[in-house]
């Protein structure tokens, strides 16, 4: 299954609710691949203490091949290459690189928007795949989409975030009818929720009434996250006993239920 973590909003906690679903993915035994599409490569780091240097062990080997620029030329190979092992059993990551932002236009006027599908579709031996996002609809965030059988839409309870939201949705439900009919927006994870607040409370309920696919599980705020980014450990590693941990376990069986 290949999940795309998406939103153009940035700080609603992408990479750290990729990394963490993940984390739990390889921990109940399944073979788990995190792709780190966003420049700053957050989950990179989250996931393997620091970010990679070499560009021909990344992502942007795998779009260099692509373009005729890498090794082979050809895509699948640089993909599988550039896929390293995390310190976690079961667990692996294709890291980012700061290169992809010199790669973009070109990568864009070749027209190579399918080729992450096509790479996924022949890459064997992995149960679950997570896709991290910029938090922007860019060229990498639209060959996610089209890569991905379905796609989580992160959500902090602000008025503004709300906003942002139906314009996520509008552009989701464009990159399905154009390029990606089997995607499905498997839903919405209300994120640094404060269910003693009134705001957020008196948010969700509207999204739900609105009919929009918020999921049960919600993610609270936390310095354990802080706290686990600056480890280089996901929470079920770092904190496995923690409520946080806890709230991740719940949304990791309501998407896989």
């Amino acid at each position: 299954m290949r999940r795309v973590i998406f939103n153009q909003k940035g700080g609603v906690g992408k990479s750290t609710i990729t990394c963490n679903l993940a984390a739990i993915s390889a921990v109940e035994g399944k073979k788990t691949l995190v792709i780190d599409l966003d420049i700053q490569g957050n989950s990179t780091q989250y996931l393997l203490g620091s970010k990679v240097t070499d560009a021909d062990k990344t992502i942007a080997h795998f779009f260099k091949d692509n373009l005729g620029l890498g090794l082979f030329g050809g895509g699948k190979e640089g993909l599988e290459s550039a896929i390293h092992e995390t310190p976690f059993p079961n667990l692996y990551i294709l890291p980012s690189h700061p290169e992809l932002e010199a790669l973009q236009s070109r990568l864009e006027s070749r027209y190579k928007i399918f080729k992450l599908k096509e790479a996924l579709e022949k890459l064997e031996g992995y149960d679950h795949i997570y896709i991290d996002t910029p938090p922007v609809l860019n060229f990498y965030s639209q060959s996610a989409l089209i890569a991905a059988e379905k796609c989580l839409i992160p959500f902090d309870c602000d008025t503004f975030a709300r906003e942002s939201l139906y314009t996520l949705m509008r552009a989701i439900a464009e990159v399905k009818a154009d390029h990606n009919q089997g995607l499905e927006v498997e839903g919405i994870i209300v994120n640094q929720y404060q269910k003693q607040a009134n705001l957020p409370r008196q948010l969700v309920e509207e999204l739900i009434a609105e009919g929009l696919p918020v999921l049960e599980a919600k993610i609270s705020s936390s310095v354990k996250v802080r706290e686990s980014h600056s480890d280089a450990q996901p929470l079920v590693h770092y904190a496995p006993t923690h409520k946080l941990t806890e709230e991740y376990r719940a949304l990791y069986l309501e998407i896989h239920s």
